[in-house]
Protein backbone atom coordinates (compact mmCIF):
# COMPACT_ATOMS: atom_id res chain seq x y z
CA UNK A 1 0.00 0.00 0.00
CA UNK A 2 1.36 3.68 -0.78
CA UNK A 3 1.88 5.91 2.16
CA UNK A 4 -0.74 8.95 2.02
CA UNK A 5 0.96 11.96 1.74
CA UNK A 6 -1.23 13.62 3.78
CA UNK A 7 -1.47 11.58 6.93
CA UNK A 8 1.30 12.70 10.10
CA UNK A 9 4.91 10.51 9.77
CA UNK A 10 6.70 9.97 12.88
CA UNK A 11 10.19 10.13 12.22
CA UNK A 12 13.18 8.75 13.33
CA UNK A 13 16.79 9.84 13.05
CA UNK A 14 20.15 8.35 13.17
CA UNK A 15 22.71 10.30 13.31
CA UNK A 16 20.95 14.03 14.38
CA UNK A 17 23.79 16.05 15.12
CA UNK A 18 25.72 15.43 11.62
CA UNK A 19 25.03 17.58 8.30
CA UNK A 20 22.61 15.04 6.66
CA UNK A 21 20.53 14.83 10.67
CA UNK A 22 20.91 18.89 10.96
CA UNK A 23 19.26 19.29 7.16
CA UNK A 24 16.88 16.91 8.06
CA UNK A 25 16.04 18.64 11.41
CA UNK A 26 15.68 21.94 9.63
CA UNK A 27 12.46 20.34 7.59
CA UNK A 28 11.36 19.00 10.41
CA UNK A 29 11.24 21.99 12.43
CA UNK A 30 9.22 23.83 9.73
CA UNK A 31 6.33 20.65 9.73
CA UNK A 32 6.28 19.77 13.26
CA UNK A 33 2.94 18.60 13.33
CA UNK A 34 3.03 16.17 9.91
CA UNK A 35 6.32 14.64 10.98
CA UNK A 36 6.08 13.91 14.94
CA UNK A 37 9.63 12.79 15.87
CA UNK A 38 9.88 9.31 18.13
CA UNK A 39 14.02 9.20 18.55
CA UNK A 40 17.23 10.91 17.53
CA UNK A 41 20.64 9.48 17.63
CA UNK A 42 24.23 11.06 17.92
CA UNK A 43 27.63 9.48 18.48
CA UNK A 44 28.78 12.74 20.95
CA UNK A 45 27.69 15.70 20.43
CA UNK A 46 25.47 15.62 23.20
CA UNK A 47 24.63 19.47 23.55
CA UNK A 48 22.68 19.66 20.11
CA UNK A 49 21.66 16.43 20.41
CA UNK A 50 19.41 17.32 23.40
CA UNK A 51 18.92 20.75 22.22
CA UNK A 52 17.26 18.82 18.86
CA UNK A 53 14.77 16.62 20.85
CA UNK A 54 13.90 19.44 23.27
CA UNK A 55 12.72 21.52 20.09
CA UNK A 56 11.25 18.52 18.55
CA UNK A 57 9.87 16.85 21.47
CA UNK A 58 11.40 13.51 20.63
CA UNK A 59 10.55 10.91 22.70
CA UNK A 60 14.00 9.68 22.37
CA UNK A 61 17.41 11.03 22.89
CA UNK A 62 20.36 8.42 22.75
CA UNK A 63 24.04 9.27 22.76
CA UNK A 64 26.46 6.52 21.67
CA UNK A 65 29.37 7.57 23.80
CA UNK A 66 28.33 5.92 26.79
CA UNK A 67 30.34 7.98 29.51
CA UNK A 68 28.26 11.27 28.12
CA UNK A 69 24.69 9.51 28.71
CA UNK A 70 24.74 11.63 32.53
CA UNK A 71 25.20 14.95 30.56
CA UNK A 72 22.32 14.12 28.42
CA UNK A 73 20.34 12.84 31.02
CA UNK A 74 20.82 16.31 32.87
CA UNK A 75 20.42 18.61 29.83
CA UNK A 76 16.88 16.61 29.37
CA UNK A 77 15.84 16.85 33.09
CA UNK A 78 12.40 17.56 33.39
CA UNK A 79 11.34 17.15 29.49
CA UNK A 80 10.15 13.62 29.77
CA UNK A 81 12.56 12.43 27.34
CA UNK A 82 13.86 9.21 27.83
CA UNK A 83 17.88 9.57 27.26
CA UNK A 84 19.82 6.04 26.70
CA UNK A 85 23.72 5.19 25.72
CA UNK A 86 25.29 3.25 23.72
CA UNK A 87 25.66 0.87 20.53
CA UNK A 88 23.04 -1.82 21.26
CA UNK A 89 20.59 1.46 22.24
CA UNK A 90 21.57 3.06 19.02
CA UNK A 91 19.95 -0.22 17.30
CA UNK A 92 17.27 -0.03 19.70
CA UNK A 93 15.78 3.11 18.69
CA UNK A 94 16.16 2.28 14.94
CA UNK A 95 13.52 -0.72 16.32
CA UNK A 96 11.40 1.91 17.60
CA UNK A 97 8.19 2.02 15.51
CA UNK A 98 8.40 5.37 13.20
CA UNK A 99 7.15 5.15 9.79
CA UNK A 100 10.34 6.83 8.68
CA UNK A 101 13.62 6.44 9.20
CA UNK A 102 16.70 8.91 8.38
CA UNK A 103 19.93 6.52 8.10
CA UNK A 104 22.53 8.96 8.79
CA UNK A 105 25.31 7.68 10.76
CA UNK A 106 28.46 7.69 9.01
CA UNK A 107 30.42 4.66 8.01
CA UNK A 108 29.93 1.03 8.66
CA UNK A 109 28.94 1.72 12.42
CA UNK A 110 25.54 2.87 10.46
CA UNK A 111 24.76 -0.54 9.06
CA UNK A 112 23.06 -3.00 12.13
CA UNK A 113 20.73 0.41 13.03
CA UNK A 114 19.67 0.61 9.48
CA UNK A 115 19.39 -3.07 9.45
CA UNK A 116 17.22 -2.60 12.15
CA UNK A 117 14.67 -0.38 10.55
CA UNK A 118 14.85 -2.51 7.55
CA UNK A 119 13.82 -5.56 9.48
CA UNK A 120 10.20 -3.80 10.52
CA UNK A 121 9.79 -3.03 7.70
CA UNK A 122 10.10 0.99 7.74
CA UNK A 123 10.71 3.64 4.90
CA UNK A 124 14.24 4.12 5.38
CA UNK A 125 15.73 7.21 3.93
CA UNK A 126 19.32 6.03 3.23
CA UNK A 127 22.26 8.20 3.41
CA UNK A 128 24.62 5.81 4.12
CA UNK A 129 26.29 4.41 2.02
CA UNK A 130 28.30 2.11 3.88
CA UNK A 131 25.19 -0.23 4.75
CA UNK A 132 24.96 -1.52 0.95
CA UNK A 133 28.73 -1.00 0.46
CA UNK A 134 28.89 -3.57 3.15
CA UNK A 135 26.12 -6.02 2.89
CA UNK A 136 24.14 -4.63 0.25
CA UNK A 137 22.40 -8.05 -1.05
CA UNK A 138 21.78 -9.05 3.15
CA UNK A 139 19.96 -5.95 3.42
CA UNK A 140 18.09 -5.43 0.15
CA UNK A 141 16.79 -9.20 0.93
CA UNK A 142 15.75 -8.42 3.85
CA UNK A 143 14.44 -5.54 2.42
CA UNK A 144 11.68 -7.23 0.31
CA UNK A 145 11.32 -10.02 2.75
CA UNK A 146 9.97 -7.01 4.99
CA UNK A 147 8.03 -4.96 2.33
CA UNK A 148 10.63 -2.28 3.36
CA UNK A 149 11.14 0.58 1.49
CA UNK A 150 14.59 2.45 0.88
CA UNK A 151 14.75 5.48 -0.41
CA UNK A 152 17.90 6.70 -1.27
CA UNK A 153 19.12 10.44 -0.38
CA UNK A 154 23.11 10.76 -1.67
CA UNK A 155 22.26 13.54 -4.01
CA UNK A 156 23.08 11.30 -6.66
CA UNK A 157 21.06 8.25 -6.16
CA UNK A 158 18.45 10.34 -5.65
CA UNK A 159 18.81 12.32 -8.06
CA UNK A 160 18.72 8.66 -10.34
CA UNK A 161 15.38 7.73 -8.07
CA UNK A 162 13.37 10.45 -9.43
CA UNK A 163 14.64 9.94 -13.17
CA UNK A 164 14.90 6.11 -13.46
CA UNK A 165 11.43 4.25 -15.01
CA UNK A 166 11.84 1.57 -12.63
CA UNK A 167 8.40 -0.39 -14.49
CA UNK A 168 10.48 -0.75 -17.59
CA UNK A 169 14.91 -1.27 -16.00
CA UNK A 170 14.95 -2.42 -19.66
CA UNK A 171 14.39 0.38 -21.40
CA UNK A 172 17.84 2.37 -19.31
CA UNK A 173 21.21 2.36 -21.34
CA UNK A 174 23.33 3.90 -18.82
CA UNK A 175 23.20 5.28 -15.45
CA UNK A 176 25.47 8.23 -15.00
CA UNK A 177 26.88 9.57 -11.26
CA UNK A 178 28.17 13.15 -11.25
CA UNK A 179 30.93 14.06 -9.27
CA UNK A 180 32.24 17.31 -8.45
CA UNK A 181 35.75 16.57 -8.65
CA UNK A 182 36.51 17.27 -4.98
CA UNK A 183 39.07 20.38 -4.07
CA UNK A 184 41.78 18.56 -5.94
CA UNK A 185 40.74 17.86 -9.25
CA UNK A 186 43.54 20.00 -11.02
CA UNK A 187 46.31 19.36 -8.50
CA UNK A 188 49.59 17.36 -10.00
CA UNK A 189 50.37 14.07 -8.11
CA UNK A 190 53.37 15.59 -6.62
CA UNK A 191 51.19 18.68 -5.57
CA UNK A 192 48.63 15.67 -4.03
CA UNK A 193 51.69 14.56 -1.99
CA UNK A 194 51.73 17.38 0.54
CA UNK A 195 48.23 18.04 0.95
CA UNK A 196 46.85 18.76 4.36
CA UNK A 197 43.74 17.29 5.84
CA UNK A 198 42.62 20.93 6.42
CA UNK A 199 42.75 21.40 2.37
CA UNK A 200 41.03 17.53 1.95
CA UNK A 201 37.79 18.60 4.07
CA UNK A 202 37.53 22.24 2.45
CA UNK A 203 35.05 20.45 -0.25
CA UNK A 204 34.63 23.41 -3.26
CA UNK A 205 30.96 22.75 -3.22
CA UNK A 206 29.64 20.97 -0.41
CA UNK A 207 29.22 21.04 3.26
CA UNK A 208 30.05 17.77 4.83
CA UNK A 209 31.46 16.02 7.92
CA UNK A 210 35.18 15.48 7.47
CA UNK A 211 35.16 11.66 6.21
CA UNK A 212 33.33 12.21 3.65
CA UNK A 213 34.71 15.72 2.64
CA UNK A 214 38.04 13.32 2.54
CA UNK A 215 36.14 10.87 0.41
CA UNK A 216 35.38 13.42 -2.02
CA UNK A 217 38.67 14.40 -2.31
CA UNK A 218 40.27 10.86 -2.92
CA UNK A 219 36.82 10.15 -5.59
CA UNK A 220 36.17 7.53 -2.97
CA UNK A 221 33.45 8.30 -2.30
CA UNK A 222 32.10 7.77 -5.81
CA UNK A 223 33.54 4.82 -6.05
CA UNK A 224 31.58 3.94 -2.91
CA UNK A 225 28.39 5.74 -4.48
CA UNK A 226 29.01 3.57 -7.80
CA UNK A 227 28.60 0.15 -5.27
CA UNK A 228 25.62 1.25 -3.54
CA UNK A 229 23.98 2.31 -7.12
CA UNK A 230 24.11 -1.49 -8.48
CA UNK A 231 21.93 -2.47 -5.54
CA UNK A 232 19.72 0.33 -5.72
CA UNK A 233 19.03 0.43 -9.74
CA UNK A 234 18.41 -2.47 -12.07
CA UNK A 235 21.52 -2.14 -14.06
CA UNK A 236 24.34 -3.93 -14.47
CA UNK A 237 27.91 -2.75 -13.04
CA UNK A 238 29.55 -2.08 -16.71
CA UNK A 239 26.60 0.27 -17.37
CA UNK A 240 27.01 2.39 -14.27
CA UNK A 241 29.09 4.90 -15.43
CA UNK A 242 31.46 8.32 -13.63
CA UNK A 243 31.56 11.96 -14.90
CA UNK A 244 33.15 14.48 -13.14
CA UNK A 245 30.86 17.86 -13.29
CA UNK A 246 32.51 20.42 -11.00
CA UNK A 247 29.47 23.14 -10.49
CA UNK A 248 27.29 19.64 -9.08
CA UNK A 249 24.30 21.25 -10.81
CA UNK A 250 23.69 18.17 -12.55
CA UNK A 251 23.21 15.63 -9.80
CA UNK A 252 23.01 12.67 -12.23
CA UNK A 253 22.10 11.36 -15.58
CA UNK A 254 19.86 8.60 -16.67
CA UNK A 255 20.18 7.02 -20.61
CA UNK A 256 17.44 5.50 -22.20
CA UNK A 257 17.68 3.08 -25.13
CA UNK A 258 16.04 5.54 -27.49
CA UNK A 259 19.00 8.04 -26.89
CA UNK A 260 16.93 10.41 -24.18
CA UNK A 261 18.68 11.35 -21.18
CA UNK A 262 17.21 12.68 -18.24
CA UNK A 263 19.09 14.64 -16.03
CA UNK A 264 17.97 15.99 -12.27
CA UNK A 265 19.64 19.45 -11.72
CA UNK A 266 19.26 21.49 -8.31
CA UNK A 267 21.31 23.64 -6.24
CA UNK A 268 23.59 22.39 -4.31
CA UNK A 269 21.99 21.73 -0.83
CA UNK A 270 21.05 18.41 0.84
CA UNK A 271 17.38 19.56 1.98
CA UNK A 272 16.14 18.91 -1.31
CA UNK A 273 16.74 15.62 -1.48
CA UNK A 274 16.15 14.79 1.91
CA UNK A 275 12.49 16.08 1.34
CA UNK A 276 12.02 13.98 -1.80
CA UNK A 277 12.60 11.08 0.57
CA UNK A 278 10.98 12.78 3.90
CA UNK A 279 7.36 14.04 1.45
CA UNK A 280 7.31 10.20 -0.64
CA UNK A 281 5.18 9.44 -2.91
CA UNK A 282 4.45 13.62 -2.94
CA UNK A 283 6.81 16.40 -2.54
CA UNK A 284 7.18 19.42 0.04
CA UNK A 285 8.42 22.81 0.04
CA UNK A 286 12.07 23.73 1.01
CA UNK A 287 14.01 26.83 1.91
CA UNK A 288 17.00 25.16 -0.59
CA UNK A 289 18.02 28.29 -2.96
CA UNK A 290 16.08 28.02 -6.57
CA UNK A 291 18.34 27.19 -9.37
CA UNK A 292 19.25 30.20 -11.70
CA UNK A 293 20.98 28.71 -14.90
CA UNK A 294 21.36 31.99 -16.46
CA UNK A 295 23.48 32.82 -13.32
CA UNK A 296 25.54 29.91 -13.53
CA UNK A 297 26.14 30.18 -17.34
CA UNK A 298 28.48 26.74 -18.38
CA UNK A 299 28.28 23.85 -17.10
CA UNK A 300 31.17 21.41 -17.58
CA UNK A 301 32.45 17.37 -18.07
CA UNK A 302 35.45 15.41 -17.79
CA UNK A 303 36.25 12.03 -17.34
CA UNK A 304 37.55 10.74 -13.95
CA UNK A 305 41.35 10.67 -14.46
CA UNK A 306 42.05 7.08 -12.73
CA UNK A 307 46.06 7.81 -12.51
CA UNK A 308 45.58 10.35 -9.95
CA UNK A 309 42.62 9.30 -8.55
CA UNK A 310 42.54 5.23 -8.47
CA UNK A 311 39.99 5.20 -5.78
CA UNK A 312 37.04 5.05 -8.17
CA UNK A 313 38.89 1.64 -10.23
CA UNK A 314 39.42 -0.16 -6.93
CA UNK A 315 36.06 0.73 -5.98
CA UNK A 316 35.03 -0.88 -9.22
CA UNK A 317 37.32 -3.67 -8.63
CA UNK A 318 35.49 -4.70 -5.55
CA UNK A 319 32.38 -4.35 -6.93
CA UNK A 320 33.15 -7.00 -9.91
CA UNK A 321 35.09 -9.46 -7.26
CA UNK A 322 31.85 -9.39 -4.77
CA UNK A 323 31.31 -11.15 -1.72
CA UNK A 324 33.15 -9.61 1.06
CA UNK A 325 35.40 -7.00 -1.22
CA UNK A 326 33.44 -4.24 -1.25
CA UNK A 327 33.45 -4.81 2.95
CA UNK A 328 36.94 -4.94 2.42
CA UNK A 329 37.21 -1.98 0.69
CA UNK A 330 34.96 0.18 2.84
CA UNK A 331 36.51 -0.87 6.60
CA UNK A 332 40.19 -0.01 4.81
CA UNK A 333 39.12 3.21 3.81
CA UNK A 334 37.86 4.14 7.07
CA UNK A 335 40.85 3.13 9.17
CA UNK A 336 42.76 5.10 6.11
CA UNK A 337 40.96 8.28 6.14
CA UNK A 338 40.91 8.47 10.31
CA UNK A 339 44.94 7.61 9.70
CA UNK A 340 45.49 10.67 7.08
CA UNK A 341 42.79 13.08 9.46
CA UNK A 342 45.33 12.34 12.45
CA UNK A 343 48.15 13.30 10.69
CA UNK A 344 49.67 9.36 10.63
CA UNK A 345 49.69 8.96 6.62
CA UNK A 346 49.84 11.03 3.50
CA UNK A 347 46.65 11.73 1.45
CA UNK A 348 47.97 9.32 -1.21
CA UNK A 349 48.66 6.78 1.47
CA UNK A 350 44.92 6.16 1.56
CA UNK A 351 44.26 4.55 -1.76
CA UNK A 352 47.26 2.59 -1.25
CA UNK A 353 46.45 1.47 1.74
CA UNK A 354 43.08 0.74 0.55
CA UNK A 355 44.76 -1.38 -2.19
CA UNK A 356 47.33 -3.55 -0.39
CA UNK A 357 44.02 -4.31 1.69
CA UNK A 358 41.92 -5.56 -0.53
CA UNK A 359 44.40 -7.13 -2.62
CA UNK A 360 45.49 -9.38 0.58
CA UNK A 361 41.90 -10.24 1.91
CA UNK A 362 40.10 -10.74 -0.51
CA UNK A 363 37.99 -14.03 -0.59
CA UNK A 364 34.13 -15.40 0.80
CA UNK A 365 30.60 -14.81 0.88
CA UNK A 366 28.45 -12.92 3.10
CA UNK A 367 25.92 -15.00 3.59
CA UNK A 368 24.90 -13.26 7.10
CA UNK A 369 25.75 -10.70 9.60
CA UNK A 370 28.43 -12.30 11.33
CA UNK A 371 30.29 -12.83 8.31
CA UNK A 372 30.08 -8.86 7.10
CA UNK A 373 31.04 -8.72 10.99
CA UNK A 374 34.38 -10.71 10.24
CA UNK A 375 34.98 -9.51 7.04
CA UNK A 376 34.91 -5.77 8.32
CA UNK A 377 37.23 -6.42 11.54
CA UNK A 378 40.03 -8.64 9.51
CA UNK A 379 40.08 -5.43 7.19
CA UNK A 380 40.18 -2.99 9.81
CA UNK A 381 43.31 -4.89 11.62
CA UNK A 382 45.09 -5.37 8.17
CA UNK A 383 44.50 -1.90 7.03
CA UNK A 384 45.75 -1.10 11.12
CA UNK A 385 48.76 -2.33 10.83
CA UNK A 386 49.76 -0.67 7.64
CA UNK A 387 49.20 2.60 8.90
CA UNK A 388 51.36 1.76 12.36
CA UNK A 389 53.19 -1.09 11.79
CA UNK A 390 54.67 -2.42 15.17
CA UNK A 391 57.57 -4.61 14.46
CA UNK A 392 56.20 -6.80 16.83
CA UNK A 393 53.55 -8.55 15.22
CA UNK A 394 50.55 -6.90 17.39
CA UNK A 395 47.82 -4.73 16.10
CA UNK A 396 47.66 -1.51 16.86
CA UNK A 397 44.16 -0.09 18.37
CA UNK A 398 41.77 1.01 15.64
CA UNK A 399 40.39 4.09 16.26
CA UNK A 400 37.19 3.75 13.95
CA UNK A 401 33.92 2.67 14.74
CA UNK A 402 33.51 -0.36 12.80
CA UNK A 403 30.49 -2.68 13.08
CA UNK A 404 29.40 -3.62 16.97
CA UNK A 405 29.43 -7.12 18.71
CA UNK A 406 26.74 -8.10 20.21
Amino acid sequence: MTPSADMPRRVTILGSTGSVGRSTIDLLSREPERFPVEALTAQSNVALLADQAMMLRSRLAVIGDESLLPELRQRLAGSGIEAAAGSRAIIEAAARPAEWVMAAIVGAAGLEPTLAAVRRGAIVALANKETLVCAGALVMREAAQQGATILPVDSEHNAIFQVFDFNAPETVDRVILTASGGPFRTLSLGEMREVTPAQAIAHPVWSMGAKISVDSATLMNKGLELIEASFLFPVPEPRIEVLIHPQSVIHSLVSYVDGSVLAQLGSPDMRTPIAVALAWPSRMATPAGRLDLAAVAKLTFEVPDSARFPALNLARQALQTGGAAPTILNAANEVAVDAFLNGRIGFLDITRIVEQTLTRLVGGTLGDLDAVREADQAAREYAARLVDPTGDGRVVRVQTRGLSRP
